[in-house]
């Protein structure tokens, strides 16, 4: 059986830093990626997929559905909205581009699978700055983004609650026990949608892990990270890991 594709965009960033030694400074630049412990879990299971790291994604981002329906799912991850809606092209020398968000929307209706992890610049993110609220990505996902900076940081870590039926294809063999995770997006849930996993009820059992369709399409909004710094060491190391975002991609890519 040939693998279903999968497009993961962002996960990636740049950080400086300024290094004073008494008289004396120097800057240093250094890139990372937040997606390798995903991308090893995945790596010769039943998805092919494509990363493409969020510098890439304002330019290389697919803007036409024939590219996109290349991709049985597309996976946004720590990418806000901007990057999607300021190519090059436009952002530098004011031509009109294809409106990335609205093509995701069809995309997701005509069948097309949609999952958004959380992060810094997912849903709404740090400041607000992610900016999915109101758009047409927001549309087609099972939850409701708020309107200003939606991180939930808890230090002290909690423990998810499994409520989904245990049988549910995303939830299959990974009990009720699921480590701690470290924070997550504040979102609400949509009419219709299905909530499998909350937050604990310290932290009046938010969202978590939400399923909806859209069209023809389904959707999935998982509110915690992918890797470090929501989602601790202890959570990658545990067997139910790379189980359950495969189940998630796999029951995003099923047809109905």
């Amino acid at each position: 059986m040939s693998r279903k594709k999968v497009l993961l965009a962002g996960e990636s960033w740049v950080s400086t830093a300024t290094h004073i030694k008494g008289f004396d400074q120097f800057p240093t630049v250094t890139y990372h990626t937040g997606a390798d412990e995903l991308l090893a879990a995945l790596k010769d299971g039943p998805f092919d997929v494509t990363f493409m790291p969020a510098h890439e994604a304002q330019r290389n981002f697919p803007q036409t559905m024939d590219a996109l329906s290349a991709y049985d799912a597309v996976v946004l991850s720590d990418l806000g909205a901007n990057t999607l809606l300021l190519h090059p092209d436009t952002w530098i020398h004011s031509k009109a581009t294809p409106n990335r968000l609205r093509l995701l929307r069809e995309y997701v209706g005509n069948g097309g699978g949609l999952l958004m992890f959380g992060g810094y610049y997912s849903f709404q993110g740090i400041n607000g700055g992610a900016r999915y609220h109101k758009t047409p990505v927001e549309d087609v996902l099972p939850v409701t983004c708020l309107p200003i900076d939606d991180r939930v940081e808890v230090p002290e870590g909690y423990a998810p609650a499994v409520v989904g039926p245990q049988d549910h294809p995303i939830l299959n063999g990974l009990g009720k026990d699921w480590p701690i995770l470290l924070g997550f997006n504040e979102v609400t849930v949509k009419d219709g949608a299905e909530v499998l996993a909350t937050v604990s009820s310290d932290y009046r059992s938010l969202p978590l892990l939400v399923t909806g369709k859209y069209g023809k399409g389904r959707t999935v909004a998982w509110t915690s990270d992918v890797g470090p710094h929501w989602l601790p060491p202890g959570f990658i190391a545990w067997g139910g890991y790379k189980t359950l975002f495969e189940q998630m991609l796999g029951w995003a890519t099923a047809k109905d």
